[in-house]
């Protein structure tokens, strides 16, 4: 994973939660961690990782602070841990 992708993981993670992160980079990040993104109908995206499934909405540039607690919470769930990826 490179200093980009970390950077928006940590981002993911940050508090306050942030509504600047970038979408495209989230999907990025989500397949580098080993997720398989596909789309969906209705303007969403599955995401499978380490056997846990959620759709999430495709929004075009940056992801509301709702969004990001979702994803938060999926990748807490799939036992993705930031400190695991340092900046």
């Amino acid at each position: 994973m490179n200093h980009k992708h970390r950077k928006t993981l940590h981002a993911l993670f940050a508090h306050p939660v942030s509504a600047n992160i970038n979408y495209q980079a989230v999907v990025h990040v989500l397949e580098e961690l080993g997720a398989e993104v596909e789309n969906k109908s209705g303007n969403r995206i599955g995401v499978d990782l380490n056997g846990h499934k959620a759709a999430f909405t495709h929004v075009s540039h940056d992801l509301p602070k709702d969004e990001v607690a979702q994803i938060r919470k999926f990748l807490t769930t799939c036992g993705i841990d930031p400190e695991a990826y340092p900046v």
